[in-house]
């Protein structure tokens, strides 16, 4: 048994407090299991010839492609292909020390993803560095993920200020919609645009949208062309919680200087790993069965994702997304009611230690909590040994922050192990594009192969076409 899959790139996933001898799964499990996960295996290997799999339709009914293999490999032909990816460099250059501001209007896929980019390569307080500490690069900011009227006043009642006490001050607009008529992102958008030219402060507006033209074209594509905005793609068959590594996601990477090359490249990692049928050398295949195993034959319906670090409390809020809009379904693909899913959780350590743990430690026995911690940081720093004539404080003085943050993780999985709740880890050598690509890269397939053992399909959310033609009719009645 391989309970632990260290990738050439030293990334691991150690699953030893949910898959062993003493743990929840047996091996016994696993390998009765096999027959389901090889066949999965398999389909998802067409999938990656053919683009497309049996039983996903698109929201019309009708048969549509999942491309999201191709993903990781810039090539001619591809989504992410040469010319794409330079005119996203070329834009983040275009940008540097020129445009003061940049704002991202987006929800969901069309958010979510983007803003674990910009959490790990800025984090909390890159507004508050000088130009020259952002290496020439914008500040940041993120609206039209909810309809918040406080929150987009005082965006831009910040942005005001700050353009009084610089003359020319610019802002770029980064509106991301595959149709242009999502409510969220456009009507903020609206707003803010009034507001800018009310102010008369410089705008520029990107659209990342649908790239059709002609019959096919969106309202977003008509208003980007007529109005002379750059254009970038929302691409055919990649669903948004897939899009962080489309033009969706790696648009915030380029204008905030992330190395979108990098992070595709650990995706290519990822890749390249799951296209094994051996599951002790495919990460994405071990985590996919034993995920599913804990909640279908154990109960375990609830994930937690814990990783410690606060800049990826946002891969867990992205990781929201990817598992209930891909697994939560009421029918399968022959159409009977199964009502299949398992909620995810976000948390953070050790901040959530101090707020969910009690309940995960003597709750219900219905999660498995997932860890991601990192092995190296660049910028650790250590306790100093100001108060060691009090014993409790004398503990931890000369340690640095990463082993105490690391020795906080170990003692939450021994506590939990020892109450017989399973868990798991992934451990990053460091936390950088790369790696950040190959793990979520890694959980993309992971829900890809879940979706084949559930029998669903993962690639569409009809759940979500019903509460959007609800609020069209209430949106119609308003206007009344």
């Amino acid at each position: 048994m391989m309970n632990r899959i260290t990738l050439p790139s030293g990334l691991v996933l150690d699953m030893s407090h949910l898959y062993g001898p003493d743990a929840l799964i047996t091996g016994q499990e696993v390998a009765d299991f096999a027959p389901v996960y090889q066949k999965a295996h398999r389909v998802m290997m067409e999938l990656r010839q053919k683009g497309t799999v049996a039983g996903h339709l698109s929201k019309d009914g009708e048969p549509e492609a999942a491309l999201f293999p191709q993903l990781p490999y810039i090539a001619e032909g591809n989504i992410n292909n040469p010319e794409r990816i330079v005119a996203l460099e070329e834009l983040g250059r275009t940008v540097r020390n020129r445009v003061d501001a940049v704002v991202f209007f987006g929800i969901g896929g069309s958010y979510l993803g983007g803003k674990v980019l910009f959490d790990v390569q800025c984090g909390e307080f890159w507004n508050l560095r000088s130009r020259e500490e952002r290496n020439g690069y914008p500040k940041a900011f993120f609206a039209g993920n909810n309809v918040d009227a406080h929150k987009l006043s005082g965006l831009i009642q910040t942005l005001r200020a700050e353009s009084s006490q610089q003359p020319g001050y610019t802002v770029m607009a980064v509106v991301i919609s595959k149709s242009g008529s999502t409510i969220e992102p456009m009507s903020n958008y609206m707003i803010f645009r009034k507001a800018m030219e009310d102010a008369a402060i410089s705008l520029e507006t990107v659209a990342v949208t649908d790239p059709h033209d002609g019959e096919k074209e969106t309202l977003l594509h008509t208003l980007a062309r007529e109005s002379g905005w750059p254009i970038f793609y929302v691409p055919d068959g990649i669903g948004g919680r897939f899009s962080v590594f489309s033009e969706v996601g790696l648009i915030v990477g380029a204008l905030t200087g992330f190395d979108i090359r990098s992070f595709l490249a650990g995706a290519r990692e990822a890749d390249q790993a799951a296209k094994s049928d051996d599951i002790t050398k495919n990460p994405a295949l071990l985590n996919s069965v034993l995920k599913f195993l804990a909640g279908s034959r154990h109960g375990r319906n609830l994930e937690v994702l814990m990783p410690y670090a606060d800049n990826l409390k946002s891969l867990s809020e992205w990781y929201i997304q990817l598992l209930a809009e891909s697994l939560g379904k009421r029918l399968n693909k022959e159409g009977q009611v199964v009502h299949y899913g398992r909620t995810p959780i976000v948390a953070v350590g050790t901040t959530d230690m101090h707020a969910q743990t009690q309940e995960h430690q003597e709750g219900p026995q219905d999660k498995v909590v997932q860890f991601v911690s990192i092995e190296k940081w660049p910028d650790d720093l250590v306790v100093p040994h100001t108060y060691d004539s009090f014993a409790k404080l004398a503990a931890f003085s000369g340690l640095p922050l990463s082993q105490i943050l690391e020795a906080a993780r170990r003692a939450n999985e021994e506590a939990l192990i020892g109450d017989g709740r399973p868990s798991a880890n992934f451990i990053l050598p460091e936390l950088n594009a790369f790696y950040l690509g190959e793990l979520m890269f890694i959980l993309c397939w992971s829900i890809a192969y879940e979706g084949e053992y559930a029998d669903v399909d993962a690639f569409n959310q009809p759940g979500v076409e019903i509460y959007k033609r609800y609020l069209g009719q209430h949106l119609a009645e308003m206007k009344k």
